[in-house]
């Protein structure tokens, strides 16, 4: 089956050759997301609740213009750099998943830059 790529206009370009999100059927992909601006800049130094926002937020944005919602995420892949954050992700996280919480597995993982404390990817099914 083929799929469509998702890159909603309003993102920086990636830093590495991928898109933000693919839709096949009814199913986005959305990639890793982390905390990165213009040119590869790691937005929040330091502040983990701050990037999760930031990182939830772009999920919102690419499922949103794939034809979903938040509601419609099922999975969650999570990583964070130091489990120590793990409270603070979850404060946030809690905020953008307010109803029925979608599967998702958490991992302590290096990331791809020193300053980056989250990633997420996630899978949604529209209806």
């Amino acid at each position: 089956m083929p799929f469509e790529p998702i890159n909603p206009p309003q993102f920086p370009p990636p830093i590495a050759p991928y898109s933000a999100g693919a839709k096949a059927g009814n199913t986005v992909y959305v990639s890793g997301v982390l905390a990165l601006g213009e040119g590869g800049t790691v937005l929040h130094v330091g502040d983990a609740a701050a990037q999760t926002r930031h990182i939830l937020e772009v999920i919102k944005v690419t499922v949103e213009a794939a034809g979903g919602t938040m509601a419609d995420i099922a999975m969650n892949h999570i990583f964070l750099k130091d489990l120590d954050d793990y409270a603070a992700f979850n404060a946030v996280y809690a905020e953008y998943f307010p109803g029925d919480k979608p599967a998702r597995y958490c991992i302590r993982a290096d990331l791809v830059k020193p300053d980056l404390l989250v990633e997420i990817a996630s899978v949604a099914h529209l209806a």
